[in-house]
């Protein structure tokens, strides 16, 4: 069988905040069915794990939805090379297993290892680290097919590139991605509570480790947990400035440590270890809706005191707040593109009507630092401020009428993020 359709219907994203209810639904069982309802579609998106919080994957009501959960994953590993062709449906966690049974790695992960891989690239998705770039910094190689139903690949010697990874699905449907690996390598993962503002040396806090996360509520000015994942083939480095924990945590307060990748030093494989939360549970608190701002990481200690100016609203609604290092990257529309950024990421309550003021005025306070939201999240910084925060806009922009002339791809998100008219 090639695949099911359904006329009609509804399917929602991961946290049950969004609500699809396009022309069809399709689930294509095959590579080549799928190409063949993307040629004979006028307006299509696809969904992949549906870790998105905002309309991205929405294809409106005169479209087609295509959902990726019956087509075949693939993931071939290289050993000699060191890379890895993965179908671009395959989730971070299946991924990561068959990498390191091969005694290789991938050089970072999200913090949930429950999304997509070309679901997550498309839209900017990273790790933490101050020398850890997004993850499309490990792609080499995009497998896609476009509005016409032919497949294409794009690798780094094309000019191109960096306008292909980081996507939004504005060209076309990924199908599969070569990625760079590294040898295996393990990491143990230590909590440090009671961090506070006041005097935070942020960027020797944030070079501690491979990783670094500061976790706070805002209810007072400080952070409640900061995890520090250590490479165990890598010096350690002294944390002197917060108590260590002396039992697993979880970051989203109330919610079971189980649910939490090893900790108290443990050591362990780099993906069981470098994503906060473990594949078999759920990640985060599922019930939630999420933001997430990458600023200049020079501008993180005013930053941080900007939302301490206006954490009791913030904290009203919020379950908690992360902070992130992310290096520079490439991609024309990566939130990290150009410059080392920091990444201030909200686990919201998910209640809409009151988050969203919350987040205008979040907005407010960070807008004198230039923030770029994560594509896949909740924000509302207008599309024509966002155009002038990314030096390569224009190209990109470009480049998607160049790939889809027809505006397949081009939904209510897209064509409002790019200025394209209605259809």
């Amino acid at each position: 069988m090639t695949g099911t359709a359904e006329t009609g219907g509804t399917v929602t994203n991961w946290a049950r905040t969004i609500s699809y209810t396009p022309r069809q639904i399709h689930r294509p069982r095959t590579v080549d069915a799928l190409a063949a309802l993307v040629a004979r579609s006028e307006r299509v998106r696809v969904l992949g794990s549906g870790h998105s919080f905002n309309r991205i994957a929405d294809p409106g009501p005169d479209g087609v939805l295509l959902s990726t959960a019956a087509l075949p994953r693939e993931i071939d590993v290289d050993t000699a090379a060191r890379t890895v062709r993965v179908s671009g449906w395959a989730r971070y966690a299946e991924l990561a297993r068959t990498v390191h049974a091969h005694g290789l790695a991938l050089p970072n992960m999200a913090s949930l290892p429950h999304i997509s891989v070309a679901g997550s690239l498309a839209t900017g998705t990273h790790g933490s680290g101050v020398e850890n770039a997004p993850l499309a910094s490990a792609v080499r190689e995009v497998e896609m097919i476009v509005a016409s139903g032919d497949s294409g690949t794009t690798g780094r010697d094309d000019r191109r590139f960096d306008g292909t990874v980081t996507s939004l699905g504005a060209l076309g449907v990924v199908t599969a991605l070569t990625l760079d690996l590294e040898p295996a390598f393990e990491v143990e993962q230590r909590v440090y509570t009671e961090l506070p503002l006041e005097g935070l040396d942020f960027d020797a806090v944030a070079a501690a480790g491979y990783s670094v996360s500061l976790f706070t509520d805002w209810r007072e000015p400080g952070f409640r947990q900061v995890w520090v994942k250590r490479r165990t083939d890598r010096p350690a480095v002294d944390f002197p400035w917060a108590a260590p924990a002396q039992v697993p945590l979880h970051p989203v307060p109330g919610m079971p440590a189980r649910n939490c990748t090893g900790q108290l030093g443990v050591p362990g494989p780099w993906h069981e270890r470098l994503p906060h939360f473990r594949a078999e549970f759920t990640p985060s608190s599922g019930e939630e809706i999420q933001s997430e701002y990458l600023l200049p990481r020079s501008a993180a200690m005013d930053a941080l005191y900007a939302i301490d100016g206006v954490r009791e609203t913030v904290a009203g609604v919020l379950q908690t707040c992360e902070v992130r290092t992310v290096a520079a990257d490439t991609q024309w529309l990566s939130p990290a593109h150009g410059r080392d950024s920091v990444a201030l990421h909200f686990t919201w309550v998910r209640d809409e009507a009151a988050v969203l003021p919350v987040v205008r005025r979040l907005e407010e306070v960070l807008d004198p630092f230039d923030p770029r939201p994560h594509w896949g999240k909740v924000f509302r910084i207008p599309s024509a401020v966002l155009r002038g925060r990314y030096p390569r806009f224009h190209d990109f922009a470009s480049l998607a009428r160049q790939v889809d002339a027809s505006g397949t791809f081009a939904n209510a998100f897209l064509r409002d993020l790019l200025g394209l008219p209605d259809r």
